[in-house]
């Protein structure tokens, strides 16, 4: 059988790669996961890719200006035995469908950004998924991530080949960059086929054909994921149980938590973790309390509880950031959904996150 560089790269789900701020808004985020709590500290950053409706998600049930632009896709003020929004504070109220977050915003473990994202005017969800990664808005010619810039401040001599991981077949923008980093669709994947305490032949293989390689990017490549393999092989997270009460829904979404949860756990040194959910583009018929802005509200929000509760203790040294390339226009469209516009939601969980606040400067709603 010929097996090719390419397949295996393409196939075995993995990307390793490897000038230079980290954007203002997200720096306070990384500096929150280096000052927690005693014992490594972690940062997981997860992507809401299409242009989530901030509007719909937190809602600003206390202005009058959200019901009259919204006339058939607004989350009802807050009603007792009714499907309407979750107050939080008078004036803000979450999507009924993100019921997984009132306890930890309750428990002051939650803060909510409102208006807030990147400066640059662009509505297309390329660019602008760049420019939040790359960390510099406007600019295309960045070479690297903002996530990467971060490790780069911090270089560790012998860093664990997991130090930053991303959930997906291809490495993310945010942490390409000089620092290594792992890519990977999932964790039976990763391994290559191989299971238990001695390598397949298939891993073999491959371990072989990189170490006959002549191409010096190729061939460190090759060492560096056969060592991750080997080290995700000994802690044999597939026999994996999360915690009492953590509860991922079926999905992408919650799985990829689930096994940042299993490599954390695993204790294969991970500092970073990267994830993401798309689907947010909602052009048409983006609904209200049903239809498609509650389920990916639910899928989201019920996901990032369960990992919460499953990163148990190590809940204390973690920073959990979420974020969307752009927010939706305030006026619904024609079609039941609405456009693209520009301030959004961000969400923060962590030990030492000071929650149960929105933090930013709300606008308002007016022309």
């Amino acid at each position: 059988m010929s097996i090719t560089r390419r397949v295996f790269l393409k196939n075995g789900a993995l990307a390793i790669v490897g000038t230079s701020i980290v954007p203002s808004f997200l720096t306070r985020a990384v500096y929150a996961a280096e000052t927690a709590a005693p014992g490594k500290k972690r940062l997981i950053v997860l992507f809401q890719r299409g242009a989530a409706d901030g509007l719909n998600i937190v809602v600003p049930h206390g202005e009058q200006a959200y019901y009259a632009m919204r006339p058939s896709i607004s989350i009802p003020r807050p009603r007792n035995g009714q499907e309407s929004a979750i107050d939080l504070d008078g004036f803000f109220g979450l999507h009924p469908a993100m019921t997984a977050f009132k306890p930890l915003w309750d428990q002051k473990h939650l803060a909510i950004v409102h208006a807030a994202g990147s400066p640059d005017t662009t509505r297309s969800h390329f660019d602008a998924q760049d420019y939040m990664e790359s960390g510099t808005p406007g600019l295309r010619s960045t070479d690297d991530g903002w996530l990467n810039r971060a490790l780069q401040a911090d270089p560790e001599v012998g860093a664990s080949p997991f130090r930053a991981v991303a959930m997906g077949g291809a490495l993310p923008r945010t942490l390409a960059g000089s620092v290594p980093a792992v890519a990977m669709d999932n964790i039976r994947a990763f391994t290559v086929g191989g299971r238990g305490p001695k390598p397949s032949l298939a891993s073999n293989t491959f371990e072989a054909m990189y170490e006959q390689s002549v191409d010096s990017v190729l061939h460190g490549t090759g060492n560096e994921t056969f060592e991750a393999v080997k080290m995700l092989r000994s802690a044999d997270p597939e026999k994996y149980t999360p915690a009492a009460g953590a509860d991922y829904p079926r999905g992408r979404f919650g799985d990829s938590l689930r096994q940042v949860a299993q490599l954390i756990k695993a204790n294969l040194g991970v500092e970073v973790a990267f994830a993401d959910i798309s689907g947010w583009d909602h052009h048409v018929n983006e609904g209200s309390v049903q239809g498609q802005i509650a389920n990916l509200t639910r899928e989201f929000s019920q996901s990032i509880a369960a990992l919460w509760t499953d990163l148990g203790d190590l809940a204390e040294s973690t920073v959990i950031v979420t974020m969307s390339e752009f927010g939706r226009t305030m006026r619904e469209n024609g079609n039941a959904g609405t456009d693209h516009g520009h301030g959004n939601v961000m969400w923060l969980m962590g030990g030492r996150v000071q929650g149960g606040k929105i933090y930013g400067d709300w606008p308002g709603l007016g022309e």
